[in-house]
Parts: structure tokens; sequence; C-alpha cells
């Protein structure tokens, strides 16, 4: 996959993981009266260096040869550094509260693209993201809920791994509602995009 295709799958996935970790429509409004300020001041990360924040999120030994890509508080994506080694690292999004930079695998990248538009991942492509800085919280139990609601299993993770595309690695992990985040467990379980989040210590 050539890189710029990767990190356009990337871009889309981050823009989905942004929205999940705010109230949307506020997000928006920022956006759209020139807000970006006020968001960088309540998420730090987001006004520092956009190479060292994507590096965070993974082990030196993979984001030191990885893209970087960086995405607005639209959703927009540039490229600022081309890879070597099939991986792309994320900046952390100034539309969200928090720190939530990612870094992606070629498989990962491709699984996202099907989670974005809604299709089924393809088959064989098992891939690996991390987020040694935590991540957006987001619903447990639906894959496209972007704020938390009475019944849509909202949980919090911290700093976490996710092993996705097979369903044969999900076999014996807890796959409920409402898991423990200390421990690993299944997301979205029942759905194409049933995947495992486990959780990690932040060293990199």
């Amino acid at each position: 996959m050539r890189i710029m295709k990767l990190c356009a799958g990337l871009a889309a996935g981050a823009a989905l993981f942004a929205t999940a970790a705010c109230n949307k429509d506020q997000a928006g409004n920022d956006a759209a009266t020139g807000g970006n300020a006020a968001l960088a001041e309540s998420n730090p990360t987001a006004s520092s260096d956009p190479v060292a924040s994507a590096e965070s999120a993974a082990p030196a030994a993979i984001a030191h040869d990885a893209a970087i890509a960086t995405i607005d508080a639209t959703g927009a994506m540039k490229t600022i550094r081309e890879g070597k080694n099939g991986w792309t690292c994320m900046a952390d999004s100034p539309a969200t509260p928090g720190p939530d930079p990612m870094c992606m695998d070629t498989n990962a990248a491709k699984w996202a693209a099907a989670w974005i538009g809604k299709k089924t991942p393809p088959a064989g492509t098992v891939g690996v993201m991390y987020m040694l800085e935590g991540g957006t919280d987001a619903s447990n139990t639906d894959p496209y809920a972007t704020k938390p609601t009475a019944d849509n299993d909202w949980v919090k993770t911290g700093p976490h791994i996710m092993i996705v595309g097979s369903k044969e690695v999900l076999a014996g992990y807890p796959s409920g509602a409402k898991p423990d985040t200390s421990a690993p467990y299944v997301m979205w379980a029942g759905t194409p995009y049933a995947h495992l989040m486990v959780p990690v210590k932040a060293e990199k």
C-alpha cells in the first residue's frame, strides 16, 4: 500500500476517534468559530511538536522510522514525514480534550478503512495499533458512537495496544458490554470490527 493511501485511511480513522472523545457539536462549533486556540489550551499536547506527539504513540523502535501525519480540528490530514517501515503515526488531534496519538501498521490501516467505510474488514489482515499515550474514550458496543449515552457502554482507556482483524485472537477474552479495562478485553464484540484491547504500561 502506498504511503499516501495509508495516510488517507488513517486520517479518516483518527477523525472518528477524535469525535468520540468530546462533544461533537461543541467541537464543531469551536472549529467553525476559530476556536482552535481554545482547543489547544484545553489540550496542551495539541500545540506541541507534532512529530514528538505522533512518536509518543508507539515504541521508539517503531515510531522513529514511521510516517508522521497530523490532523486538524476540521479533520484535514497532512503528511509531514515520509516513513520507512510501513507504519504511520498520527499526532494528537486538537479536537479532543486529552492526548490520543496513534500508530498503525499497514494491516491495521486497512482494517480502519473498512471500519470507517462500514465495510467488511479484509480477511487475513491481522494488524496492530499502538496508543501508548492512552486513547479516546469510546463506546464498547457501538463502533460509531460519538458520545456517551445511557445505553452505549462508554469506557475509559489508558495506554494500550489493539489487535485487529482476527476473530481467532479474541477467543477466551472477556467480551461483555462493561469490561474491566485494566485487563485485556474485546471491544465491539458481535460486530465485524471486534478487536482486542490490551492495556500496557506506557514505557517506550
